[in-house]
């Protein structure tokens, strides 16, 4: 055949495709999958914490025309600045609206327009504290709504909801601070769903491989942290304190979406995923995790099973000594260090915005020693969680008894919060080793015991330290923590396992019956097949 025969041939039509279409498909699914895990976690912390710091510009203190505790008394304390910029700061007027003192240390400046509430102590703290007795009641509900709506539709409401309530504070404020109690609650709820609905399309997405280095998406609410304290101080600085819901709550709705239209439940559903990325995980993703939707929850079999108790209380450990750096450590840093609030701002959210960048190390180095085959995936676990405890247990313990060397102390309270994400590529990701299909509940289960670390802490905080600048009862805090810290570990070093447990498997509903065909092949895919029993497809067609 000459080439003017060949000529005459028809072209094969190759099928156009789009610049921006070429471009997308060179980004993995499961990437733009990973920012959306980080940049979700990142916003519903900014949302969960800025009233922590909003409140102090929100509530008019009785106590801000005094001088201050004893040792905090002289400008002199003050660890950063000169002389010169404390005093202009002490010496803004009050009489022009623009600026108020709180403690004669802490400034914030507020517009003319801006209300103070006239509310207490009490009830200052039973609106902070709202948003954690919902949150921790609603674990249960998520992981149960995930398994029949999927990750998409219960995380991406949670989110809008949480976002709608923060865009209504200001308004109820005015109202009464009941109304801000009940949309506290109504945003603890909401987030509670959020995470056993993120942990329940790990499963589904990332293949064993790659999961502890995905599990660090998680990681995104450590930036939110770190980021809240800065952001609200410039909001309320220039712009007054109802603008910082009105940001958090708009920040919220646009992340919303993005949500919707990037994220899917499973790579089956995703309608730009390539082939090549979605043969590479079919292949490497379980047969029993796929199609794990509408499952029957075994709830008993995860209420008894002693590797799910073993996340959740040492988890509890973990949470425990978190919650002191969060929630104590700006106080402490105020009444011992007598830092200001942009001072304390700054070095409170400092330490969270460098440990997501450990936990992305901790995460692949964990996912190197499992490819290598270094470790067993349970001494994996195990190893990053005894990292993620032990080390801030002992750390913590030092920081009470170094008491008032400042340098020393900062640099050990960064370590202990950079070495705390470690949990991520340990006992956290071990949720979804024992239980891929079921991840959501079991997480569910886990948070619920866990999480109540994040109340009872600041309430044992509370009962110990009657004076706040008593350095013997803030060794006794650090002291609790460090013992609950260790000794959790050790239950989950006796009882922690990485093995998939026999109740991660669907097993056939008694209620079907041959003559319900939809309800056969609804559970069909879902059944396990067991050792040395098995099918032949070809004779099903």
């Amino acid at each position: 055949m000459d080439e003017k025969e060949v000529s005459f041939l028809p072209k094969p039509k190759m099928p156009k495709v789009g610049c921006f279409r070429a471009i997308c498909d060179r980004i993995p699914a499961r990437l733009v999958l990973y920012f959306l895990s980080w940049s979700g976690f990142l916003v519903s912390f900014v949302m969960r914490n800025d009233i922590n710091f909003a409140l102090v510009a929100m509530v008019q203190d009785p106590s801000s025309n005094s001088t201050g505790s004893d040792h905090c008394v002289s400008p002199s304390v003050v660890v950063s600045g000169t002389q010169d910029n404390f005093t202009t700061l002490m010496n803004m007027t009050l009489d022009d609206g623009e600026g108020i003192i709180d403690d004669g240390l802490d400034l914030l400046a507020v517009g003319n327009d801006e209300i103070k509430f006239n509310w207490d102590s009490t009830v200052q703290a039973v609106i902070k504290s709202s948003f954690y007795w919902c949150y921790v009641l609603s674990q249960v509900v998520g992981g149960v709504a995930t398994q029949y709506f999927g990750t998409k539709s219960v995380f991406g409401w949670s989110q809008f909801l949480t976002a709608a309530c923060s865009l209504l504070i200001p308004a109820a404020a005015d109202v009464h601070y009941g109304a801000v109690i009940f949309l506290r609650s109504v945003q603890g709820f909401a987030s509670g769903l959020t995470w056993p609905a993120m942990y329940a399309i790990v499963g589904y997405w990332i293949p064993p491989v790659e999961r502890s280095r995905f599990m660090s998406s998680f990681q995104g609410f450590s930036i939110g942290i770190g980021l809240t304290y800065p952001l609200c101080g410039f909001i309320i600085a220039h712009f007054g304190w109802r603008q910082v819901f009105y940001t958090t709550g708009t920040i919220g709705m646009v992340w919303c979406v993005f949500w919707y239209l990037l994220a899917y439940n499973t790579p089956q559903e995703h309608p730009r995923i390539t082939a090549e990325e979605l043969e590479y995980i079919e292949l490497n993703v379980s047969e029993d995790i796929k199609n794990g939707q509408g499952m029957r929850v075994p709830w008993r079999r995860i209420f008894t099973s002693m590797p799910v108790w073993a996340i959740g209380l040492t988890t509890f450990g973990r949470i425990w000594v978190h919650y002191t750096f969060i929630m104590s450590g700006p106080e402490y840093m105020q009444k011992i260090f007598c830092f200001d609030i942009q001072q304390n701002g700054l070095l409170s959210g400092a330490p969270f915005l460098c440990s997501y960048l450990s936990s992305v190390l901790f995460c692949y180095v964990a996912d190197l020693l499992m490819d290598h085959k270094t470790l067993s995936l349970t001494n994996v676990r195990k190893l990053f969680t005894a990292l993620s405890q032990i080390v801030p247990g002992v750390l913590v313990l030092l920081v009470g008894y170094l008491g008032y060397q400042i340098v020393t102390v900062l640099v050990l309270w960064f370590v202990a919060v950079t070495f705390i994400t470690a949990s991520y590529a340990g006992a956290m990701a071990n949720i979804v080793d024992i239980a891929p299909n079921l991840a959501g509940p079991v997480l569910a289960f886990a948070q619920t015991i866990h999480m109540t670390a994040s109340f009872l802490q600041p309430l044992v905080t509370g009962f110990m330290v009657t004076d706040s600048q008593n350095l013997t009862q803030w060794l006794h805090v650090f002291g609790v923590s460090s013992v609950v810290a260790i000794s959790t570990y050790v239950i989950y070093q006796v009882f922690g396992t990485a093995d998939i447990q026999s109740w991660n498997y669907p097993v056939a509903d008694p209620e079907v019956t041959s003559s319900d065909d939809s309800a056969v092949i609804a559970n069909q895919p879902m059944i396990k097949v067991e050792p040395g029993l098995k099918f032949d497809d070809d004779d099903d067609e």
